[in-house]
C-alpha cells in the first residue's frame, strides 16, 4: 500500500466492501434481488408522473404525440 494506516482505521472503499459482505451473508442473493424489483417499480412510476405532468397521458405503450 502506498498509504500507511493506523491500527483500526479503514478507507471507506474498505468499509463499503465489509458492508456489502455482511449483507450478503445476512440476507443472501435473494435480498438483492428484491430490492432491485422495488427501485425498478419505483423508476416506472416516476417515469409515468413525468409523463403525465408534461401532459403526455401515460396510458398504453410507445409515445404517441399527437400535434
Amino acid at each position: 500500500m502506498a498509504q500507511e494506516q493506523k491500527k483500526g482505521q479503514m478507507t471507506v472503499e474498505e468499509a463499503g466492501r465489509k458492508g456489502g459482505e455482511t449483507v450478503r451473508d445476512e440476507r443472501g442473493s435473494e435480498f438483492y434481488s428484491e430490492i432491485g424489483h422495488k427501485g425498478g417499480q419505483r423508476v416506472r412510476e416516476l417515469i409515468e408522473e413525468g409523463k403525465q405532468s408534461e401532459g403526455g397521458g401515460g396510458q398504453g405503450s410507445g409515445s404517441s404525440n399527437k400535434s
